[in-house]
């Protein structure tokens, strides 16, 4: 009867026990790299931001016109902006949106990108032509300016909209990277001689291929995220996309309002800006410690 009950215990420790390993493991690939490990911190806090900092303060800052411009201080630890509204509250909720995008863009643009290049070179044939010919038409196209035009058509006020037009506009530049790859992969030892043992397609590009390119997907995973965070911010300076709550709105209202002219303004003009610059930093950083972990050739213990 006690083993009986004990079971479910067991189980539950030894998953807890798993997933902390694994945890742990991950964490010392890491930190192999300390620039990279520095960036993946930072990653966190902006993802802790993201997710839990909205819930933490208060929704919408209210506003004082006795405090316009005030500098920081311990009640406004950004100061204040032209209405008088804490900077920090609007750099909290704004985060959300940035993250949401920059993490979805990226998946769905690495997906599309690894899938299509995969099967092209995989595949061969008149598949590979056509996609081939596809991507080299995409890249030939001017991808902001294609983005601008479309915003002004088409109202990009859903996050979602956005993500998948970001994604299938810049998904060219890694099909190419990543057919090149499965190329030169096919014809590695390792992968002939699973193939003379009959081990099948799937455990070939799984088990023998996929891992040896996961180091260039992980790092066009972070660029994919940088380039959808700019393209997002100049769409939203331009006035291409509806107010809402986001850094570039913050940086397109300090333009409009005119707080570049004046001297007290700096912190409501740089906060947003250094809060972009940071996230972006972070992922670049921490893009060397994800080469650290999925290159096999940089991988130990």
């Amino acid at each position: 009867m006690d083993q009986a009950l004990s079971k479910p215990g067991v189980k539950l420790w030894k998953w807890l026990r798993g997933i902390y390993r694994g945890v742990k493991a991950i964490l010392w690939q890491l930190s192999r790299n300390k620039i990279g490990f520095l960036g993946f911190l930072i990653f966190v806090f902006f993802v802790l931001l993201g997710t839990v900092g909205p819930s933490l303060v208060p929704d919408k800052p209210t506003a004082d016109v006795s405090l316009i411009y005030d500098p920081p201080s311990w009640t406004h630890l950004l100061g204040t902006d032209s209405q008088g509204k804490d900077i920090l509250i609007q750099i909290v909720q704004g985060s959300t949106e940035v993250l949401e995008l920059a993490l979805l863009t990226g998946l769905i643009s690495t997906f599309i990108g690894v899938t299509l290049g995969s099967l092209s070179a995989v595949i061969g044939g008149r598949l590979d032509a056509f996609l081939t010919m596809l991507a080299d038409i995409w890249l030939t196209i001017p991808i902001f300016p294609l983005l601008a035009v479309l915003a002004a058509l088409v109202s990009l006020n859903n996050i979602g909209l956005l993500t998948l037009v970001l994604a299938i506009l810049s998904w060219a530049g890694l099909f190419r990277a990543i057919r090149a790859q499965v190329l030169s992969l096919k014809e590695r030892e390792y992968v002939e001689a699973a193939r003379a043992l009959d081990l099948g397609y799937r455990h070939i590009f799984f088990s023998e291929i996929l891992p040896n390119m996961m180091a260039y997907i992980a790092i066009s995973f972070t660029f994919g995220m940088t380039s959808a965070i700019y393209a997002q911010v100049g769409l939203v300076f331009l006035g291409l996309m509806p107010m809402t709550r986001n850094w570039g709105v913050m940086i397109n209202l300090a333009w409009g309002q005119g707080a570049i002219y004046y001297q007290n303004s700096v912190y409501f003009i740089m906060a947003p800006i250094a809060a972009i610059v940071l996230f972006q930093l972070s992922i670049v950083w921490m893009s060397r410690s994800l080469e650290n972990m999925f290159n096999p050739r940089l991988k130990t213990g």
